[in-house]
């Protein structure tokens, strides 16, 4: 039986990953000031980044249509789907129409996953459900352990730039001009359900990533047993930074780091670190 592993442009990986997974990626679409970026393997990070920088308004992200989901759908006959959280995007919904509609022409086994996360989040959920095929686990008891898997997985992040949190009416400009001044970081996180949570504040950006690195003890269990993430936006030194501060604290099973593509660095902007395990 073919296995295929479909998530959206969130899901973000490295070469290595691309290669061994084969992760069918279905873009999501980026508008600034009326030109729209496909977020695909064609898409300029750094050309986005600067033309969000140049922007006053508010950069707008739109789902993939159903159809875009049927693409890769077709090409597994036992198709796992991994989502951006549903609390951040339709793009959760669009997979399930897909899977609605595929259902009453093809006999194929599709089950679609809300990550409750983003970014290095999918990613790791791919990662497992990759893990658990060579495994040569059912369907059914894939479904299971992913569904535990998700429910147990915990995402934080830490923005160098709280311009889009602004722009977007996350932040008011007050706060986040304060913010600013005072060099006040705040770590923030996914709760239970994918929505954006406050987990802490800190000032200074040093002081914020040292207090990153206390709270996977203070909130992660069975450590040794789990893959860590990191993503970045454009800024690699500070992610392996993390990583090796990491790697002396806590005895993680595996440590990865990968790039932000595009529609996690219109989220966490230039500089940004997204960390889940």
């Amino acid at each position: 039986m073919k296995y295929k592993i479909v998530s959206d442009s969130s899901c973000d990986l490295n070469e290595g990953l691309k290669k061994q997974m084969d992760v069918g990626l279905v873009p999501l679409k980026i508008d600034i000031d009326g030109e729209t970026f496909v977020d695909d393997e064609n898409l300029n990070v750094d050309e986005l980044l600067e033309n969000m920088k140049n922007s006053k308004n508010h950069v707008k992200t739109s789902s993939p249509s159903p159809g875009d989901f049927l693409k890769e759908y077709e090409e597994g006959e036992n198709v796992f789907v991994v989502t951006i959280s549903s609390q951040l995007s339709g793009t959760y919904n669009s997979a399930i129409l897909a899977k609605n509609i595929i259902a009453d022409s093809a006999e194929k086994f599709i089950h679609v996953f809300d990550s409750k996360s983003a970014s290095i989040g999918e990613t790791l959920i791919s990662m497992k459900i990759f893990e658990l095929i060579q495994e040569k686990y059912d369907n059914l008891d894939i479904v299971n352990k992913i569904e535990q898997y998700i429910n147990e997985m915990k995402t934080f992040f830490i923005l160098d730039n709280l311009d889009n949190l602004i722009k977007g009416g996350r932040l008011t400009k007050i706060a986040g001009h304060i913010a600013s001044f005072l060099s006040i970081k705040p770590i923030m996180g996914s709760d239970e359900e994918g929505n954006i949570r406050l987990v802490d504040k800190v000032r200074g950006t040093k002081k914020a990533f040292r207090r990153l690195v206390d709270i996977i003890g203070e909130e992660g269990k069975d450590i040794e047993d789990k893959v860590l993430g990191i993503s970045h936006c454009n800024n690699e030194e500070r992610a392996n930074k993390l990583k090796d501060e990491i790697s002396k604290r806590y005895n993680f099973k595996d440590i990865i780091v990968v790039e932000m593509a595009g529609l996690s660095s219109v989220y966490a902007n230039d500089g940004g670190i997204v960390i889940a395990f």
